[in-house]
């Protein structure tokens, strides 16, 4: 990574964020070295995004879309839908700044910043409550494949999906 790139994450605020949530860590969360374990990490990955999918994309991975059950029922609220697509992580990538341990709580930040037509990939932000310095700045790419398939469907991501992600789409034709 070239160092500027580096430096410019190292720089991020809450500001640059558009979705925030925040961690209470736990005893259990420190490794042997008195810090949040990698895998703690990860999961705080997972959590934010697909808290977001769920909440603000209506991403349902609970439950698929029954065409035999929405005949019965009549129309149902597209924002709560099943979801005929599931996200399947294939690329992460951290860049650490400083630890972070138990009992700190977190404060964590999500943004997109590329969004193709199958895929997104996130920017997480780690902060330490009441600190303004960015702990970690992570990447995660989910590609969308058709839940029966496990493949990509040749129309890429629901348009519901889609409209969500680019809430958070930062960049030169972004909000963020």
């Amino acid at each position: 990574m070239a160092p500027s790139e580096y430096e410019a994450k190292k720089r991020r605020t809450r500001s640059d964020y558009g979705y925030h949530q925040v961690h209470q860590t736990r005893w259990f969360d420190n490794d042997m070295y008195a810090h949040l374990n990698n895998t703690v990490y990860t999961a705080l990955f997972d959590t934010i995004a697909n808290t977001y999918l769920i909440k603000e994309c209506g991403m349902d991975p609970f439950s698929v879309n029954n065409p035999t059950e929405k005949a019965n029922n009549g129309p149902q609220d597209q924002s709560a839908a099943g979801a005929d697509q599931i996200g399947l992580i294939v690329s992460t990538h951290v860049d650490f700044f400083a630890s972070v341990r138990f009992p700190d709580t977190l404060e964590v930040g999500l943004r997109v910043v590329k969004l193709g037509s199958s895929s997104v990939t996130w920017e997480i932000g780690v902060f330490r409550q009441g600190e303004e310095a960015v702990k970690m700045v992570g990447n995660y790419t989910h590609v969308f494949v058709l839940r029966e398939t496990m493949r990509v469907g040749k129309g890429g991501m629901e348009d519901r999906v889609r409209r969500g992600l680019e809430k958070l789409l930062v960049g030169p034709d972004s909000k963020l």
